[in-house]
């Protein structure tokens, strides 16, 4: 009969009529859902929780390497401290960490700096990861001087020196460093005094310029301008005369009459080219004639090609 069977979990009336057998009646509230399981790493009691809360521990009381201006760059890795090397960029010295295993490239990077008279620092492994920021240095890193920025009045100091009417290039909004090394390569190669670029908001000398360049910025100088505009100002009253290039330009490049006199030649980013004052300060726009219907070049290829037809003119 209904209500009487012996069987486990049947249903059986109390005297007030509620079904208690089974999982259901009065523990259905219990089974209600409690929602989504909460990951390893959040659960207190998970081995993954606690091993993510000593990473964090530890990465809180690892000390950061500050990127100050001005102060010292650090290369880390094994291939990035070779490219380095066989680039002839100046470094400071190797630091190695103890017991680091000898491979090719270890052994190339050994050589190196013996023949460029690097000096080789043994480290422990904390202190490596302590100065290269915890960066993946794989036993290695390269500390790099700080580049010595020259003042813009020097690059007219230099072309005085050689007794050539001055010729700069000034860098307006470029940030990539290997545009600006490719600048300071086509300046070492056709004649210009040196590069302007601005303190702020543009590519500096870091590693990855210095190896574009390929040297050369070892024999141009690069000055910083704390702005852009008023320096270009003040070699106007020097007596340059400034030309920007842009796509709609007033005059080709090669009919500028302005080449061949001491000039400041102002070179933009490829995507919004040469700002709106920079654009008002400059005494001329002049374009390079392209066959196709392409906008723009970048600046590492527009100032080489300027520079060529600068050179020329003179």
């Amino acid at each position: 009969m209904a209500g009487n069977s012996k069987r486990k979990g049947a249903i059986k009336k109390t005297g007030k009529g509620n079904p208690t057998a089974g999982s259901g009646g009065r523990r259905r509230k219990g089974l209600e859902g409690k929602g989504a399981t909460p990951r390893a790493e959040e659960r207190p009691n998970h081995k993954a929780y606690k091993k993510a809360q000593a990473a964090e521990r530890r990465d809180a009381a690892r000390p950061r390497r500050k990127s100050t201006d001005g102060g010292p760059e650090w290369v880390a890795g094994r291939n990035s401290v070779i490219e380095l090397l066989r680039a002839n960029v100046p470094v400071a010295a190797l630091h190695v960490a103890d017991g680091i295993e000898r491979d090719d490239r270890i052994r190339e990077i050994f050589r190196l700096a013996a023949e460029q008279h690097v000096s080789l620092m043994e480290v422990g492994r904390p202190e490596l990861d302590k100065l290269t920021g915890g960066a993946v240095h794989q036993g290695i890193a390269a500390k790099l001087h700080a580049y010595d920025y020259a003042h813009p009045d020097d690059l007219l100091a230099v072309a005085a020196e050689r007794g050539e009417p001055p010729l700069v290039v000034m860098l307006d909004g470029v940030t990539d460093p290997r545009n600006l090394g490719a600048v300071v390569r086509s300046a070492s190669g056709f004649g210009a005094h040196g590069v302007v670029i601005a303190e702020r908001r543009s590519a500096q000398m870091t590693a990855a310029a210095w190896k574009t360049s390929a040297g050369a910025a070892a024999r141009v100088k690069v000055a910083r301008a704390t702005n852009l505009t008023r320096q270009l100002k003040a070699y106007q009253e020097a007596g340059l005369m400034v030309i920007g290039l842009a796509a709609d330009g007033d005059v080709a490049l090669p009919d500028c009459e302005l080449v061949d006199g001491p000039l400041v030649v102002v070179i933009g980013s490829e995507g919004k080219g040469i700002s709106r004052l920079v654009t008002e300060t400059c005494d001329q726009l002049v374009s390079i004639p392209m066959s196709s219907d392409l906008e723009s070049l970048n600046a590492g290829v527009a100032a080489g090609i300027a520079l060529y037809a600068v050179s020329q003119a003179r």
